[in-house]
């Protein structure tokens, strides 16, 4: 008896799945998927970042888009593996309109996942490979234009005498990756960015801030970091990389430049955009607005009783400009994350007298042993050794769905717990509060529900052990004083500098500020899963709030997260924008519904 391959399990289940998509028989096609499964759908069938969750949600989605997306040429890419009764395989396919590759489960012979994502548009290929660009012109011409001469006459007509398709508020990671995309595929696009130079929103931060995510999760779209980029980049070198990327990639970069309102005309289908760039009043009409302000919205300053006498200094911790002036100061971190774990850190380097004010547990994961344990399967050294890029990376932890991710991510940070349970013993001992998140699903999960909650140490957690670092836990500011705080518990620190390290709000509250607020209630709360956690209110939503799909808001989108995000999730948004640049139909399914305001 022949015993059947993973890679001829999957080959029968596409031909399977291929023949009724052709037929349009819903019901055949949910037939092949297991009881429990999931479909993840970036752009090819939604228009949307959609995840179905269930039969019956499948079925009604194909209901609504097969017409439209007209799927075929479904190949597997590879051959398939199986491990731990789970059959894996990457696949390719086409609609009507674009190219897309997936990433598909099968469990029992039937679909536990399926990814689908949307890699191209046929008729609007980028100009890479084969078909990259010339740039020399051969031949003789009395009406050459250099490539010197043809960019700058593109920026000095774009904004003024020639319309941009697309405005990008924000001139960070998020903005610029954006931009590097839509650049490639000839949407004319202008980055508005408050800064004078890209990198400058690293370059501000406190000094001694570094990345705590590895570089290997961090390379931006097309130019890769070089081999010899540190783990950990420092701020300003990241700066400086981001500069040196918005100048090679040819982006137009607004910077000294600060939007002060934007509002959306129905009747022309553009957008108003009054902005100041360093002094002069420009007014922009794009058909797309992109808000890239980050994911963490405005900055969250609480307001305590008696602040308005503090003889010392207030700064919430996007303008703490670092330790320096600081030395031999009183100093009171209010934030326990990581903001305030780093601050700390520097300020004790620099001999202030710092105590960290913990209001409410934090979930702590050493930076090795994130690496190793959870990053490091996608992201590392060996992961590049073993064939998995950071694009293939991108799609795999893309092909998890976020209801599954939870008991996936739990294995792991129990690992961690019992790795490290002397360290987190130690800091337990010196009153620190610690989670692993409200169902142990530990970092990924805090992070994607609420964007807060966490630190990945790289240090600063010995200096709280130890009591260098001074700490209050469980306790809150009661009132401030001239020179001192009062806690909740009647006690009483002096203080000669507050630091508030409160986080941020959600990134509509950049919408209310640059639009208006009915325009910010109308989208709704950005970030989020709906997982019905802390500062996670429900309903499900399966899918991040508002990030990179369509909003309520017509012609309004929002980008932002990590770098990693900013880099994987940019390709889908831009895809978005090129098709309603060029009139492809783009019916969206599932426009989420709006449960919260902010």
């Amino acid at each position: 008896m022949t015993t059947r391959t993973p890679t001829q399990d999957v080959t029968q289940w596409l031909e399977q799945f291929e023949a009724a998509l052709h037929e349009r028989d819903r019901q055949q096609v949910v037939d092949l998927f297991g009881e429990e499964c999931y479909w993840r759908d970036l752009v090819t069938f939604t228009w949307n970042l959609k995840t179905l969750e269930g039969k019956e949600e499948i079925q009604a989605m194909l209901e609504a888009t097969l017409d439209e997306t007209r799927p075929t040429n479904w190949r597997l890419d590879g051959e398939a593996n199986e491990a731990d009764g789970v059959i894996e395989a990457w696949i390719t396919f086409e609609t009507a309109v674009a190219s897309g590759k997936g990433l598909l489960r099968l469990k029992d012979g039937r679909c536990w996942t399926l990814l689908t994502t949307m890699q191209g548009l046929k008729d609007h290929p980028e100009p890479s490979r084969e078909r990259r660009p010339k740039g020399a012109q051969h031949g003789a011409s009395k009406s050459r234009e250099t490539w010197l001469e043809a960019r700058q006459r593109e920026q000095q007509e774009l904004g003024y005498t020639r319309q941009p398709y697309c405005v990008i508020i924000g001139g960070g990671q998020g903005g610029i990756a954006l931009a590097a995309r839509l650049r490639q595929l000839d949407v004319p696009t202008i980055v508005v960015e408050k800064n004078p130079r890209p990198g400058d929103s690293w370059r501000n931060r406190y000094k001694s801030l570094c990345l705590h995510d590895p570089v290997w999760y961090d390379h931006l779209p097309y130019i890769p970091f070089p081999e010899n980029w540190p783990v950990f980049a420092p701020k300003d070198k990241l700066g400086d990389w981001l500069e040196m990327y918005t100048k090679v990639m040819e982006l137009n970069y607004w910077g000294s430049t600060e939007c002060e309102s934007a509002r959306y005309d129905e009747t022309t289908g553009e957008w108003i955009v009054e902005v100041n760039r360093d002094g002069e009043r420009v007014t922009l009409r794009p058909q797309q607005l992109v808000l890239a302000t980050g994911m963490s919205g405005m900055p969250n300053v609480p307001h305590f009783p008696g602040a308005e006498r503090f003889e010392g200094e207030q700064q919430h911790s996007s303008q703490h400009p670092g330790p320096d002036a600081y030395r031999g100061k009183k100093v009171v971190v209010v934030g326990a994350n990581n903001s305030a774990h780093d601050i700390c850190a520097a300020l004790w380097e620099n001999e202030a007298d710092v105590t960290m004010l913990q209001r409410s547990s934090t979930h702590i994961v050493k930076s090795d042993s994130l690496m190793d344990v959870v990053l490091g399967p996608l992201y590392s050294e060996e992961a590049v050794r073993s064939g998995i890029s950071h694009d293939t990376a991108d799609l795999i932890f893309a092909s998890i769905p976020y209801k599954v991710l939870p008991d996936i991510q739990k294995p792991a940070f129990d690992e961690i717990r019992e790795r490290d349970a002397e360290f987190y013993q130690r800091l337990e001992k010196a009153g620190f509060l610690l989670d692993f998140g409200s169902d142990d699903s530990g970092l990924f999960l805090k992070y994607l529900r609420r964007g807060s909650g966490y630190y990945i140490d790289v240090g600063a957690c010995d200096l709280v052990a130890n009591g260098e670092i001074k700490l209050r836990s469980g306790v809150g500011i009661e009132c401030i004083n001239p020179r001192s705080v009062t806690l909740t518990d009647g006690s009483e620190l002096p203080a000669d500098l507050i630091i508030y390290a409160t986080g941020y709000g959600s990134m509509n509250g950049w919408a209310a500020r640059i639009i208006s607020q009915e325009v910010a209630d109308k989208v709704g709360k950005c970030w989020g899963l709906g997982s019905d956690t802390p500062k996670d209110p429900g309903p499900w939503e399966g899918e991040l709030r508002n990030m990179w799909k369509p909003t309520r808001q017509e012609a309004l989108w929002f980008h932002g997260g990590n770098l990693h995000q900013s880099r994987h999730y940019s390709r889908y948004l831009a895809l978005q924008l090129k098709a309603r640049q060029e009139g492809i139909p783009t019916p969206v399914y599932g426009l989420q519904e709006v449960h919260h305001l902010s």
